[in-house]
């Protein structure tokens, strides 16, 4: 089997169960109980017409401008999955377009995470798919290779495995390791729940506010 040119099979996976919990919570939060790690840098935005995905990783990754093993993952992954694409963060090349992201969208493919660019903007928009880019251009792929599927990837500035659980929303992208999934989602939870308390005392007018002028005061502030 050679470097470039290979496949390994997905041998661990999130549950249905757990990526329905982590759809019901939004990134921001599920990216603070791990302390900020695990979130995919900025500039990850949303282009097809699902705002709100979670599902477990189909991974690759691929020379840059080259789409030979998107294909292949499209073809291949199970519904429900959310395609992870290194793509180097290419933005002079789209990575997939109209024709691809329709064909993602009829097998039932959850979203497609690209670390760089798409093009045809506004059809995407009109797909019951979620699609996650780094940029838009005209400019189409080559088909050549080379690439590998199910493999470890850097997508984001994160590390994402194969199976890990992957959640996206209008603020971004967020990874959650699968080993550490079940302790993530209670915490995420929890801290998601403090929030709507918070946000129901502001409306009231009753957010306590103390701790801030706590803070300033230990740091020696002097305008209290």
């Amino acid at each position: 089997m050679t470097i470039g040119f290979r496949m390994r099979p997905v041998t661990r996976r999130a549950t249905p169960e757990q990526c329905a919990r982590a759809a019901k919570l939004p990134a921001a939060n599920i990216g603070d109980v791990m302390n900020r790690l695990q979130t995919m840098r900025g500039g990850f935005a949303p282009y097809g017409g699902k705002r709100i995905v979670a599902g477990p990783a189909f991974t690759l990754r691929s020379r840059s401008g080259d789409n030979l093993m998107l294909h292949h993952a499209i073809d291949i992954a199970e519904p429900g999955d959310i395609i992870v694409a290194d793509g180097g963060g290419e933005l002079a090349i789209a990575m997939t377009g109209e024709l691809m992201m329709g064909h993602a969208e009829k097998r039932g493919i959850e979203a497609v995470i690209i670390d760089g660019a798409i093009r045809d903007k506004a059809e995407l928009a009109t797909m019951n798919l979620g699609i996650w880019a780094c940029g838009v251009t005209p400019s189409g792929p080559y088909k050549d290779g080379p690439g590998e599927i199910g493999v470890p990837v850097s997508c984001g500035g994160q590390v994402v495995m194969p199976g890990d659980i992957i959640m996206a929303d209008e603020d971004g992208v967020v990874v959650i390791p699968l080993e550490e999934a079940e302790a993530v989602l209670a915490a995420a939870e929890a801290h998601h729940a403090k929030e709507i308390i918070a946000t129901a005392a502001i409306k009231a007018g009753t957010w306590d506010r103390g701790w801030v002028t706590d803070s300033l005061k230990s740091k020696g502030f002097k305008g209290l």
